[in-house]
């Protein structure tokens, strides 16, 4: 078996005769805020007719940094066969067929699949409504001999399904940043660089647990982090350290998996390839000598290079979003409310209104009384202040609103252009509402937040985690903390997504109804 990168969490896969290209991003994502680090634009022609006319095409899940719209509609041929995760939507397969692909591989959760002669592959699924109804997925290929994980950015909190197959070779995941918070968010800039701290070391400790789970030969840091060229956003790039950001590059994540004791880490480039040979693992590199560790060793200049290449397209591409107008707060209204009015116990769970600011423009969404309503300056009769607060720029709304996006995590929040302000803790149901802007989309996320908001308690046995005993799944995505709790101070951490619970009384500490059960063992 022979892997080699793409960039991000692209992988070009050969074995026994057949090609399988994962997540192949090229156009950047996110309204040109998120750009392929390092750069994959130079790959070699050969690669690239490959890349073009695979056998099969895996791609994880609908974020633009994964589904390349753009790449996949012009440059990707469409008699591929894609390989389908078992999503409990069919809104990948028809993101597929609206660009032209007809052959679907259709997989089950963790089932290993044949798809060629001694070639099998199982898709293991995240599907929790916070990563958004679309879900996630990982996925794992062998063939007799090797066996590589790409897990990229999903979040699989079923290590033991993902070890079921046998011992790894490549494993390819996620160690950087992929959010906005809390870099957009309006706070003190001291307190905003610690919680960046606190982030990386949530982001790296989740990937060492992933790390030690899968114990594979060889660990490959991907699908991460973006780059940001674009120079309103170009100080969220990681390069003395000091910025206010949470998107350290590989090295930093190489080096802390060293510290560990592990020194299996490889630092990759578009380009680098990997080739399984008698269970050993053989790397070569695009550049010679020192040339991917020299490239890094100068990110700075590597990126305004790169910046003055593609500032022609960004510039294009911001031109396109001006001057349109529409009746913004007609248009919510419409789309909004009908969604509001199936979702009572997402609007609950919301439990106060957002206020959104597009320059000359505010729009209120009220919760709580479920309408969508011009905001002048006052409370609307009959509602309440809002607890929640975007100020985002018009013409970039009015693209957003124009494309029906769906997500608007996927196609506004990752683009970090904006700003966002909220009283009090963390509220998933806002942003999972924000989501989850179908009919489908929100049928899915209301029957997830009725079972939270009505107690449903898990019936499996409580765990033991460094002298406490602790339910078993954290009430943020079902983590089991028997794998991902650790103790931290007065805090039990949940190291999946970073959350955090007081040791005494459970209460948890980023949002305000998400206790668990807790207690010192006697």
């Amino acid at each position: 078996m022979q892997a080699i990168s793409l960039g991000h969490a692209g992988i070009l896969i050969r074995t026994r005769g057949i090609s399988i290209v994962c997540d192949p991003w090229f156009v950047p994502a996110f309204h040109g805020s998120w750009f392929v680090f390092p750069r994959n634009d130079r790959l070699p022609d050969d690669i690239m007719h490959e890349v073009c006319n695979p056998d099969f095409l895996y791609v994880s899940h609908l974020h633009a940094d994964h589904f390349d719209a753009p790449f996949l509609r012009e440059r990707m041929n469409k008699n591929v066969t894609v390989i389908l995760p078992g999503f409990p939507t069919r809104e990948m397969e028809r993101s597929f067929n609206k660009l032209g692909f007809r052959t679907f591989v259709r997989t089950t959760d963790a089932v290993e699949t044949e798809i060629a002669p001694g070639v099998t592959v199982a898709v293991h699924l995240e599907t929790s409504i916070t990563d958004g109804p679309g879900g996630d997925s990982a996925l794992v290929v062998s063939d007799g001999e090797s066996r590589l994980v790409n897990q990229n950015d999903c979040r699989t909190n079923d290590l033991a399904a993902l070890r079921a197959h046998g011992p790894v070779d490549l494993h390819w995941l996620q160690f950087s940043g992929a959010i906005w918070y809390p870099m957009v968010y309006e706070m003190d800039e001291a307190q905003k660089k610690q919680l960046c701290r606190e982030k990386v070391e949530s982001q790296f400790a989740r990937a060492v647990r992933y790390v030690e789970a899968v114990d594979a030969t060889t660990v490959v840091p991907s699908a991460g982090p973006p780059c940001f060229l674009d120079e309103d956003l170009f100080g969220l790039n990681m390069i003395t350290g000091d910025e206010t950001s949470i998107f350290p590059d590989q090295r930093e994540f190489i080096a802390r998996l060293s510290a560990l004791g592990r020194d299996n880490a490889a630092l990759t480039i578009p380009g680098t390839s990997f080739t399984v040979v008698d269970g050993h693992v053989v790397m070569e590199q695009p550049l010679p000598g020192n040339g991917v560790g020299e490239l890094l060793a100068r990110k700075e200049q590597h990126l305004r290079e790169y910046q003055a290449d593609w500032a022609p397209w960004l510039a294009q591409l911001k031109a396109g979003w001006a001057g349109r107008r529409t009746d913004l707060v007609d248009t919510l209204k419409l789309w909004f409310e009908p969604l509001m009015a199936m979702a009572p116990n997402v609007c609950a769970g919301i439990g106060a209104g957002c206020l959104i600011i597009a320059d000359d423009v505010s729009v209120y969404l009220d919760f709580p009384n479920r309408r969508v309503e011009e905001w002048r300056g006052n409370v609307p009769t009959g509602s309440q202040p809002y607890s929640f607060r975007f100020r985002i720029p018009r013409d970039l709304l009015e693209q957003v609103v124009a494309e029906r996006a769906v997500d608007w995590s996927n196609s506004l929040f990752l683009s970090a252009r904006f700003t966002a302000w909220r009283e009090g803790e963390y509220n998933e149901y806002l942003y999972n509402f924000l989501k989850s802007l179908s009919v489908e989309r929100m049928a899915r996320t209301e029957s997830e937040a009725a079972l939270k908001r009505n107690g449903v308690q898990s019936e499996e046995a409580d765990v033991e985690v460094a002298g406490y005993v602790v339910q078993r799944r954290c009430p943020h995505r079902s983590a089991d903390l028997s794998v991902f709790g650790e103790v931290d101070g007065e805090d039990f951490v949940c190291t999946l997504h970073g959350w955090r619970f007081s040791l005494e009384d459970g209460r948890c500490r980023n949002a305000a109804d998400h206790a668990i059960r807790i207690r010192k063992r006697a």
